[in-house]
């Protein structure tokens, strides 16, 4: 498990198994989680300025990490 705030499975616990498996057999949520998973780092490196960036930038990465959590919760949820 990764030890970046944010991850889905610790997000998410009840869904871990549910997450795995549509990791595995979904493409789409597979795709969404991966992209989720690279803005999330980007978040974290720059908020513990591994990686410094602009606040506009880093609210702007926070949004996208938001939306995309909500749809793949959204599948997480249906599925």
């Amino acid at each position: 498990m990764s030890h970046t705030p944010h991850d889905l499975a610790s997000d998410f616990p009840e869904h871990k198994a549910r997450i795995s498996r549509l990791r595995q057999n979904d493409a789409h949520f597979a795709r969404l989680a991966d992209t989720y998973d690279a803005i999330n780092g980007l978040v974290h490196r720059a908020e513990t300025d591994v990686e410094p960036m602009s606040d506009e930038h880093v609210q702007e990465l926070r949004k996208k990490r938001m939306g995309l959590k909500d749809e793949l919760y959204a599948i997480l949820k249906a599925s």
